[in-house]
């Protein structure tokens, strides 16, 4: 028998120790501990008992775990094709100023440097040039109209987690299922609702209708013709004749669907939830335990997105502040629900957003009022309208003072802002498109502010 030395044994020993506690995700002398157990009773109470997995995104090739719509299944194929139409600039080819032609996609408002929102204050199409660094760059083109270019009414939402969205936008207006049944009488014919009768949830309603709201056309671009597009959408779509593979509902369902596979699930809170209780430092942990108990922040925003499918008036104001143009706030979408339904008791109600990688944008509220998280917990905890518009009866019950201090408020926002920030957005993004064009946006300005040839 070989001999070990007192001295090896002892390495021996020691060596085992260091291994087997790092397999532990806390100690007992972990001062953060305390903060986990906390956390997990605060996270069972507000799922209703479900616990951690309530609130716990999957992997975003898990497709039988991704909410979807029954009519568009998610596959592989189609997820790759989506992902090269969602930023596509040759779709862009009826541009209002045809000195913008080939200049945006669907990722001109909602791209992933700024958290598949717009980095400004209203999301700019056609008709906008520049980037910048982060989006934050991107303004009207001088030589074109301001009636003529593609501006958002309203704020641009995040397409990111929209999965658990079955009805789209801060009005809801698309989507033919959930809480847009029984207001078929407001899908106005002629108008995007319109699109609504096609029968698809939310996702796809929007990816279908916004082709001809943001001046796209698949059929007058390059992508029938071109080589690479014709056999991606007949991996998607096998099932169809080639002659039926490549139309503007087609091309929306696979958009939709790459949309439902954008999901944060690599933020250090979704890592807490799976078990790595050192995701998140100490002041995200007591963050976490603010927003999850006193402040109640869980009663809107809740579920795996961090959102709801509830709308409040929080009287917050509307779009109207410098880098916006066409401002005119007689339209149907500052009025939120109520500019959809028609219905009194919805006016100026929006809807709850999801909280992932906020900070990744500093334009905050449907009307982009706001510059910071900070400012936005702060709103709600002191609960004072800013909107005079809105009437009191219209504001939510929910909406009365908090009563955080202002250390509770630093927690909250560092929860928010590094807790729930995702740093690996990137792997949704395609390193080049079939076309061969530049992206998010193909103007002049663009192309060198991002370094594209």
């Amino acid at each position: 028998m070989m001999k070990i030395s007192a001295f090896y044994l002892l390495i021996l020993l020691v060596g085992s120790a260091v291994v087997l506690s790092s397999c532990d995700s806390t100690s007992p002398d972990d001062p953060t501990a305390e903060l986990n157990t906390e956390l997990e009773g605060l996270l069972k109470d507000a799922s209703g008992g479900q616990g951690l997995a309530f609130f716990t995104m999957p992997a975003s090739n898990n497709y039988a775990a991704i909410p979807q719509d029954p009519k568009n299944p998610l596959t592989d194929a189609k997820v790759e094709l989506g992902k090269a139409l969602y930023h596509e600039t040759a779709l862009t080819v009826r541009p209002k100023f045809s000195g913008d032609k080939l200049h945006a996609s669907c990722a001109s408002c909602h791209h992933v440097d700024a958290g598949f929102q717009a980095g400004i204050p209203q999301g700019i199409g056609t008709g906008g040039v520049g980037f910048g660094l982060h989006g934050e760059a991107r303004t009207k083109d001088p030589n074109c109209p301001v009636d003529s270019m593609d501006i958002q009414p309203i704020r641009s939402p995040s397409a990111m987690n929209v999965a658990w969205q079955p009805n789209i936008l801060w009005n809801g207006q698309f989507g033919a299922t959930d809480l847009n049944v029984g207001t078929e009488a407001a899908w106005t014919v002629g108008t995007p609702k319109e699109k609504n009768n096609l029968g698809f949830a939310g996702l796809e309603t929007q990816a279908i209708a916004g082709q001809d709201v943001h001046r796209m056309d698949i059929n007058k671009s390059i992508i029938p013709s071109h080589t690479t597009y014709q056999a991606l959408f007949a991996a998607a779509y096998p099932e169809l004749p080639s002659n039926e593979q490549i139309t503007d509902i087609t091309a929306g369902l696979a958009i939709a669907a790459y949309e439902r596979t954008l999901l944060s699930n690599e933020a250090p809170f979704q890592r807490w939830l799976s078990g790595e209780r050192s995701a998140m430092s100490e002041q995200e942990l007591r963050g976490a335990i603010v927003f999850f108990g006193k402040g109640q922040c869980v009663s809107c925003h809740t579920g795996p997105a961090l959102n709801s499918m509830a709308f409040y008036g929080l009287g917050m104001k509307d779009l109207d502040g410098p880098g916006t143009y066409g401002k005119d706030l007689t339209k149907p979408e500052h009025r939120g629900r109520g500019g959809f339904t028609g219905n009194a008791v919805d006016m100026f109600k929006f809807k709850v957003p999801q909280l992932y990688n906020l900070v990744d944008s500093r334009f905050y509220g449907h009307g982009a009022s706001f510059h910071s998280v900070r400012e936005v917990v702060e709103y709600k905890n002191n609960a004072v309208q800013e909107n005079s518009v809105v009437p009191q009866s219209q504001l939510a019950a929910e909406f009365v003072p908090l009563n955080l201090t202002s250390g509770e408020i630093d927690d909250i926002v560092a929860f928010i802002e590094n807790g729930l920030r995702d740093p690996n957005l990137s792997r949704y993004v395609p390193t080049s498109l079939p076309s061969g064009l530049c992206f998010p946006n193909n103007d002049p300005q663009t192309k060198i502010d991002i370094g594209c040839n």
